[in-house]
């Protein structure tokens, strides 16, 4: 089966690539646009800067000393993807490889010497994740084989000792190859790597153990702390090792430090990292929206950690936080053209930074650059594009469950749907059966979507129960029998099951009225502020230059009951948009456009139409911050002085 994560057992069954098939919309658009484009770009860019040359010996060598694991990155893209420039690229890192498997272009002649900064291992996890995805859309190869001859090296050098890497990667990449080979070897080591580290396993640096996950065991640590891509990578590790040996202490202690780190260290946008200097987490409630890293590429390694937790337990809470970090961090790290990219994501920018149409030597945010001297986020949103249809759905034992709303054609546990929606900028999803069967049908309702409804039932009941023509024999009685029910859908699953014929539909009405999100007050950075949210998108307030000034913005707001926006998250309460109460328009203000000024707008808001209608022109005249299917009819009353 074409997936990245295929555990041996869980709450949930992923579906296969093929099983997935996009279709138009927000998130097949994108799709086909980092095939088409994205993944095109990255190579480009990777051959002219040498990190390509260096498998073939060029001289000098570029790079960093991790730049070997971009390549790898791509190809894992260009094999989900199905690619045709996979096999000569592959090709050229296989010429690569050393004799006993040994395969790194900066440290072939003095290997192992730097275990913290040396990203060896690392590299070796890229390689096999890379190979994994070959394995399963196009079977054994030259570069498959080539992989497993690393992996075994890679085995027979570290199973035993101490000594892991400073950069946790390899331990997921292991575990997914025991799960496409069967070969034992690769688990235990991933085993062994993940009860290393906090003995500790690495010498000091002046970041402090606690950058490498080294300062704890993983079964002691209470919290995600670190650099955040190592902290969400390693416990990404730890998930699989713990499903796969039945390990449900360690699970159950991967599940305690997710909790309590999106309750109190993550930002609204699902962005996680607060802290430039070392990429990594913050204290407890340290978030403040101009300082934000939340790189792009923790981002992706949360929505792997989550979907990993979905599987894992069925718990929707899991589904809650990847969606708010898909549509927040991941669709915005990209420009709409695919062709330059966030590398970190602070939620406020002050001052707009300079356009750039070469490499970023630093990683700041404010506007999208096409390369960056540490260029790891662009090969990591290509190959989560690429392998995006394996998050959507699942199985369960009584039927398919959909995660994220987006047309597709989804088969699965007995069931092959169609799904149709404008979500994200419509509430609407309609899931119409393509074939008879019998099975549950499960679709998510986010925790903001107080107020939603199923409905189910024959797509032609009504239509025909309303029929003056005499009706054929029976049907009369098969209407009643069938009738279309709606009913509330609360947070969480809503369930529907039943015998299914072609053409029924179910349908799910997502409540889309914007809402105001109030920090919780322990975040110091935030107090006084307010940001707009409206279904899964947090929203922005741009300004063009200095007019009008977002610092000088204030809103009036009427206080309203608090409901929470995700139910693990404490740091944020949402209200329904409109009132008298006042605060800052903050902390959302963003440069979200890349190389495009942004615009001015007269409000946040949009009401919902048709699940496929395009979107009229608004109705007050004013430009359009983002495209959304009806008029701007805000009541959030935004005030400036000149």
């Amino acid at each position: 089966m074409a997936n990245p994560v295929l555990p041996s057992s869980g709450a949930l069954s992923p579906l296969g690539l093929d099983a997935v098939r996009l279709a138009p919309g927000f998130w097949g658009d994108r799709v086909a646009l980092n095939r088409e484009v994205t993944i095109a770009h990255a190579h480009e860019w990777m051959e002219r800067e040498g990190w390509i040359g260096n498998f073939r010996g060029e001289l000098p060598r570029r790079g960093r000393e991790f730049s070997d694991s971009e390549i790898y990155k791509l190809l894992e893209a260009m094999a989900w993807a199905d690619h045709p420039d996979f096999a000569e690229l592959a090709l050229t890192v296989v010429k690569a490889q050393e004799g006993d498997g040994y395969l790194n272009t900066r440290w072939s002649g003095s290997r192992y010497t730097d275990f913290e900064w040396g990203h060896e291992l690392y590299c070796y996890g890229h390689l096999i994740q890379a190979g994994v995805a070959r394995l399963r859309t196009h079977g054994q190869d030259a570069f498959t084989e080539a992989v497993r001859k690393a992996a075994d090296h890679v085995c027979r050098r570290f199973m035993d000792g101490t000594e892991t890497c400073g950069h946790p990667e390899l331990e997921m990449a292991m575990v997914e190859l025991y799960r496409a080979t069967g070969v034992e070897r690769y688990l235990e080591l991933a085993r062994r790597l993940l009860e290393r580290r906090g003995l500790p396993a690495l010498g000091p640096i002046h970041l402090g153990a606690a950058y490498f996950q080294d300062d704890l065991p993983v079964r002691q640590a209470t919290t995600l702390r670190g650099h955040a891509v190592r902290a969400l990578y390693l416990a990404c590790g730890a998930v699989d090792v713990a499903v796969e040996t039945g390990d449900d202490q360690l699970l159950e202690a991967v599940r305690s430090q997710w909790e309590r780190a999106v309750a109190r260290r993550t930002h609204l946008t699902g962005g996680m990292g607060s802290r430039h200097a070392d990429e990594g987490f913050g204290e407890d409630f340290e978030l403040p929206p101009d300082r934000a890293y939340a790189e792009t590429c923790a981002g992706i390694a949360s929505i792997m950690l989550s979907h990993r937790l979905l599987l894992a337990t069925g718990e929707v809470v899991y589904a809650d936080l990847a969606e708010r970090t898909l549509f927040n961090v991941l669709a915005t790290g990209v420009a709409l053209d695919g062709r330059s990219f966030f590398y970190s994501n602070p939620l406020q920018v002050r001052v707009p930074a300079e356009p750039s149409d070469g490499i970023n030597l630093g990683h700041s945010g404010g506007l999208r650059s096409p390369w960056f001297a540490v260029s790891c986020c662009p090969s990591n949103i290509a190959r989560t594009f690429a392998s995006l249809g394996s998050y959507l759905a699942a199985a369960d034992p009584s039927g398919l469950r959909i995660h994220h709303h987006t047309p597709a054609v989804i088969e699965g546990a007995g069931m092959r749907v169609a799904v149709e929606t404008g979500y994200p900028w419509s509430g609407g999803v309609a899931v119409r059966m393509l074939a008879d069967g019998r099975g549950r049908l499960s679709l998510r309702v986010p925790a903001w979507a107080e107020g939603a409804t199923v409905g189910y039932g024959p797509a032609q009941a009504a239509d025909l129960a309303r029929r003056e023509a005499p009706f054929p024999a029976g049907a009369r009685d098969e209407a009643a029998a069938r009738t279309r029910i709606v009913r509330d859908a609360a947070p969480g699953y809503a369930a529907v099951e039943g015998e299914w014929r072609a053409g029924d539909v179910v349908t799910l009405d997502l409540p889309m009225a914007p809402r105001w999100t109030f920090p919780d007050r322990r975040v110091d950075a935030l107090r006084g502020t307010a940001a707009v949210e409206r279904g899964p998108l947090v929203y922005c307030a741009e300004s063009v230059a200095d007019e009008p000034p977002l610092a000088g913005l204030s809103a009036r707001l009427t206080p309203r009951s608090s409901t929470p926006v995700l139910r693990a998250w404490s740091s944020w309460r949402s209200r329904p948009c409109s009132g008298r109460r006042r605060a800052r328009a903050g902390p959302t203000a963003r440069y979200l456009r890349g190389p495009r000024p942004p615009v001015r707008a007269c409000g946040w808001c949009r009401t919902t139409g048709g699940a496929t209608r395009a979107p009229p022109p608004c109705a007050s005249g004013c430009p359009r911050p983002v495209r959304g299917p009806g008029p701007c009819r805000s009541r959030m009353v935004l005030r400036w002085t000149p």
